[in-house]
């Protein structure tokens, strides 16, 4: 497929059918995914047969409810079951061309199979997403996401496929990317929301001149959920003078689900590959439109290994309210955060962007920030941490004060606030650490 750069859509009938037409597909491919999986994967065939429903009573989207719940533990004890890839795997594996892995932070990495045929939709919607973000055969883009078997890093196939000139940098170091831009002049680049702020402060601190001496004109953004919170992505745009697009993607499926079109209201989601359900994490059933609940992934394309009813533990909300740019896909509202970052203090939910979204808006704050959770008389408490803008020469009982009050505000928690001086926490690189827990001595 051959586009013109004044062409608004990678592919027109497909983006702009009516909620509908969205419907009628879905349901399609979900009868077919499901007979698939029951036919081939011993795993799905067992489970349904448990749960008592079968593929051929399917009927409507919402039957799917009655399909089990499936986990990162079914995938992890699976592999370990039945190696290398689990009997989730619903493909000989003569027909695997390609796998990715989780990062494996528990000690056990999952891998995630793709037929060639998978993969080729993976890059068709990679192209599709980039192109909806604005990015045209005559950019320059830079790839600078780990290759080594993360889900990220054949994302660039995207932009090649859309006919983008791109540099497969990788996780170089930030002065040698630099260098890179520079020298290549690329008008683009895709990397976490952390590192897009860290890789634009050591520019400044290398005497470059990002609006002169570069040429960024977009950054993607994923891994974190830094690039759905409008304050972040601001702070972003502002040091780079360029555009930033939130992307949603997860190992399990592929690189990305969800992205921004040039509207950047909500990411919009890849209903083609996904049926996307958000329910509320303490009773399963189903959340309101706008409100925030788990995010359930259950694929409709993926051979090799389809998930059924993926609990992601995101925390997330939607829309399904007609967007600007013309595409009728629903919207992700962002990543609130997630469920093993939640922190409940004397009762109360606390997502680390909850914290973000304040010490990224106000501008007496450097953005930097480091949330402390501790265990007092049986009871936790948390404390705040934030750097003071080296602009900023007021009193800090007025910085404590303000982000007390904002903090109550928004999360209704109260917290023990620490103003620091400007560089005093540690910068992140890739994806950052924001909460030490001294409950148990860890950081997440």
């Amino acid at each position: 497929m051959t586009h013109s750069s004044d062409r608004k859509f990678w592919d027109e009938p497909l983006e702009t059918q009516s909620r509908q037409q969205w419907g009628d597909l879905k349901l399609r491919l979900l009868k077919q995914h499901l007979q698939h999986a029951y036919d081939n994967s011993p795993y799905y065939r067992d489970s349904f047969t448990a749960a008592g429903i079968h593929p051929d009573q399917v009927k409507h989207l919402d039957d799917i409810r009655r399909f089990p719940f499936i986990s990162k533990h079914v995938l992890r004890d699976r592999q370990l079951a039945v190696p290398p890839f689990g009997d989730l795997v619903a493909v000989p594996e003569r027909d695997i061309v390609y796998i990715s892995a989780s990062s494996g932070s528990t000690g056990v990495p999952t891998a995630s199979p793709f037929t060639a045929q998978d993969f080729d939709d993976w890059i068709d919607y990679e192209a599709r997403q980039f192109w909806s973000s604005g990015l045209r055969p005559e950019d320059r883009y830079c790839h600078s996401l780990n290759f080594s078997l993360f889900i990220g890093g054949p994302c660039v196939l995207g932009a090649q496929k859309l006919g983008a000139l791109s540099i497969h940098a990788g996780t170089v170091p930030s002065e040698r990317l630099l260098t890179i831009l520079r020298q290549f002049q690329a008008t683009a680049i895709w990397t976490t929301p952390s590192y897009a702020w860290y890789l634009g402060e050591t520019a400044v601190k290398e005497g470059i001149d990002i609006r002169n001496d570069l040429n960024i004109k977009r950054i993607f953004v994923a891994g974190e959920p830094g690039g759905s919170i409008p304050e972040t992505r601001q702070r972003i745009e502002s040091l780079w003078s360029a555009s930033v697009y939130d992307y949603y993607g997860l190992s399990d499926i592929f690189g990305s689900c969800a992205g921004m079109c040039e509207e950047k209201n909500g990411l919009h989601w890849a209903e083609d590959h996904i049926l996307v359900e958000v329910i509320d994490q303490e009773s399963g059933e189903p959340a309101k439109e706008g409100e925030r609940g788990e995010l359930v992934l259950t694929t409709l394309k993926k051979s090799a290994r389809p998930l059924i009813r993926f609990r992601t533990g995101d925390i997330v909300s939607f829309t399904s309210e007609p967007c600007a740019c013309g595409r009728t896909s629903i919207r992700m509202q962002g990543v609130h955060g997630r469920l093993d970052d939640m922190l409940i203090i004397k009762g109360v939910n606390v997502f680390p962007s909850d914290v973000e979204a304040i010490a990224r808006k106000d501008h007496d704050f450097t953005g930097e920030y480091k949330l402390i959770v501790e265990r007092e008389n049986h009871l936790d408490k948390l404390t705040v941490e934030v750097e003071r803008a080296a602009a900023f020469h007021g009193a800090d009982t007025e910085l404590i004060a303000r982000f007390s009050r904002q903090l109550q505000s928004i999360t209704g928690a109260s917290a023990r606030v620490v103003i620091l001086p400007p560089d005093t926490l540690p910068r992140a690189t890739h994806k950052a650490k924001r909460v030490e827990d001294r409950r148990s001595g860890v950081w997440s």
